[in-house]
């Protein structure tokens, strides 16, 4: 499978103390906040679609799914793109991909369509993993090898306070001038109100459509430093003495991203739903919608956190602790009720923070004139997140609360990822930025 590679000079193992790529990690975090923040407008989104589209769970959760099925078929073509044009370009078209299919949304809500959504929405979401293909392995390897989770994580601190902030966003813009977010509990809406509520959507998408185009042109006037990899030609050569599944850490790395993916897009897809239920919390979703804030909060919180935990202990030890803790709360939100099951939800979060750049830096780990390829397949599972319609049929079947066990059983497995799936094996030399 071919992985995203660019010209410049050969790998090197060694790190350049005197170099600074301050301004670049900076500008690379702005786009971390702008995806975090408009994956993040979905879940508030899905409930107002939900009212608007009067779905079932499954219909609901399916409209996630599109968004993460496009992670699928988007990340090989990504990589091909970015040899092509380089990793540069390659974010600046992923902006102007992600601003057109948010005007796309404001078509869909015109209308409106539940299928135009759908199609906006892959849209949008293929321009993001245009950029996590780029944006991820070049944070992992603009440094120190052996602090390239603490570093993504510290990054990845910026993409949780976009999300942090997309909750109050859309509970103001949408739902909040919406006639399904502000009534108390599930409701019939008749047509014009189904119309009315649709058209909420248009101006919070503008406004993101806007903000996208000026990043973009701020991009693409960046000197960003180039990766460092050899010339096409070397790295093919390279690339035929290894095999990617030597590595035990990528091969479980894989499918511990795709499940993880499935708990932390449950959890964040139904949150609103659940906290607002009687036997929960009893709230609007508008007013459930500003609790995800905190959810969201708590994964900010967490990355800081974990960055600075992981300069001293070791990423995958640290990853099993999380786990363990995010096991225990999402028991505690299956098997309790009221304010202790929609804290315990919120808590989650705070476990799940450190969970997708331990996992990528430690599944990339050691792959050397692999990681390109390696990142690339990682970027792919991220698809794992489209099988929240399972966790959808299952709150259709057997009830809401009791589909969070899924949840459970994810958190279980990036517990043995962290314990022993996560260590290297036939470890080459990593990559560094060329200077």
């Amino acid at each position: 499978m071919a992985g995203p590679i660019s010209s410049g000079a050969a790998p090197v193992a060694t790190h350049n103390p005197g170099t600074r790529y301050g301004p670049a990690l900076a500008l690379l975090a702005s786009l971390f906040f702008m995806w975090g923040f408009i994956t993040v407008i979905n879940n508030t989104l899905l409930p107002h679609l939900r009212s608007v589209f009067d779905l079932s769970y499954t219909q609901t959760t399916l409209i996630e799914s599109v968004w993460f099925i496009a992670y699928f078929f988007a990340s090989i073509p990504s990589a091909k793109l970015i040899e092509r044009v380089g990793y540069q370009k390659s974010m600046v078209i992923g902006l102007l991909i992600m601003a057109a299919g948010a005007l796309g949304m404001t078509l869909a809500a015109s209308i409106p369509s539940y299928g135009v959504t759908l199609v906006m929405l892959f849209i949008i979401a293929s321009g993001i993993t245009l950029l996590q293909v780029a944006a991820n392995p070049y944070v992992a390897v603009v440094g120190k090898p052996e602090t390239a989770s603490s570093r993504l994580n510290l990054v990845q601190a910026m993409n949780s306070a976009g999300t942090m902030l997309a909750p109050m966003f859309g509970a103001y813009l949408i739902l909040g001038r919406s006639k399904g977010g502000t009534a108390q509990g599930e409701i019939v809406l008749t047509q014009a109100e189904r119309m009315a509520d649709a058209q909420s959507v248009i101006l919070p998408y503008v406004l993101v459509a806007i903000v996208l185009a000026v990043l973009a042109v701020v991009i693409a006037r960046f000197p960003l430093p180039a990766m460092g990899n050899a010339t096409q030609r070397h790295n093919k050569e390279e690339r035929k003495k290894h095999s990617l599944w030597n590595h035990r850490n990528l091969v479980f790395g894989i499918p511990a991203i795709f499940i993880y993916l499935i708990a932390e897009i449950g959890v964040a897809n139904l949150f609103v739903n659940f906290v607002s239920q009687p036997q929960i919390a009893n709230l609007t979703h508008e007013q459930a919608g500003n609790y995800l804030t905190f959810l969201w909060g708590g994964m900010m919180v967490g990355r800081f956190a974990g960055s600075a935990i992981m300069q001293r202990f070791d990423a995958g030890h640290v990853l099993a602790a999380f786990s363990i803790g995010a096991f225990i709360v999402m028991l505690v939100t299956v098997f309790t009720t009221g304010p202790v099951a929609m804290w315990s939800l919120i808590l989650v979060g705070l476990f799940h923070s450190i969970m997708f750049p331990t996992i990528f830096t430690l599944g990339i780990k050691g792959l050397g004139p692999l990681t390109e390829e390696g990142s690339g397949l990682l970027i792919m599972a991220i698809a794992g997140g489209a099988l929240v319609v399972v966790q959808g049929w299952m709150a259709d079947m057997y009830g809401l609360q009791t589909s969070f066990l899924l949840t459970a059983a994810c958190e279980l497995y990036v517990l043995f990822y962290a314990l022993w799936g996560s260590k290297p094996t036939h470890a080459l030399p990593d990559q560094q930025i060329a200077q």
